[in-house]
């Protein structure tokens, strides 16, 4: 069976914590980069990431955007879905494979406080699997939403989600880190994250 159809248990943050201890990245989810992913569909990708983006809001949880600079040298276009639910945020732009290995962002996210990083990018062969290999490196645990990623090929992307999981990254979902954060159902966090999980359901 596929990785990337498996979920995995190591590193992770307890259900209860994590609204207190995660920090979204985005990786590369920008024009020219997030369309040309070949093992997830466009529409699928855009719904987890949007689901994943309202799941930050609900749960104040800080969010960190980075890109690289678009085909023609000149700023990323950034899925628009990111901004829609979360409005206007800083997009740190690198010129590093790795999104640690850019001192702006690794700044951004230790200002944060925050220990795990949950990580949602295209692709998973490149911007995902380094982001995090480069996070641990730096004593953080990470996480992969892996239905809001996208790789290249079934195959890398499967031998990436190998080599993540071998070095301690925990492969997760969207509707699994909702399920985390819910909590307890009976309060209003609580319902909104299950309205998330209902939404894309629904498609």
């Amino acid at each position: 069976m596929s990785l990337f159809t498996k979920q995995h248990g190591h590193g992770g943050s307890p259900a209860g914590h994590l609204a207190n201890e995660a920090v979204i990245l985005f990786a590369d989810l920008q024009e020219g980069i997030s369309d040309l992913t070949l093992t997830v569909g466009q529409e699928h990708l855009r719904r987890s990431v949007r689901a994943l983006a309202q799941l930050a809001k609900i749960f104040n949880i800080p969010v960190i955007v980075s890109t690289v600079p678009g085909r023609d040298g000149g700023p990323a276009k950034v899925m628009p879905v990111i901004g829609e639910i979360l409005g206007s945020l800083k997009h740190y732009q690198r010129t590093t494979p790795a999104s640690f290995a850019n001192d702006a962002i690794a700044t951004a996210v230790a200002a944060t406080g925050r220990k795990t990083v949950i990580v949602s990018g295209v692709a998973t062969e490149v911007a995902v699997q380094l982001a995090c290999l480069s996070a641990l490196e730096r004593g953080y645990q990470a996480q992969i939403a892996v239905d809001a990623c996208g790789g290249i090929s079934p195959r890398t992307e499967d031998a990436a989600l190998r080599r993540l999981t071998a070095a301690g990254v925990t492969i997760t979902s969207v509707p699994t880190l909702a399920g985390e954060l819910a909590g307890d159902f009976s309060q209003p966090n609580g319902q909104a994250a299950i309205g998330v999980l209902f939404e894309m359901a629904a498609g």
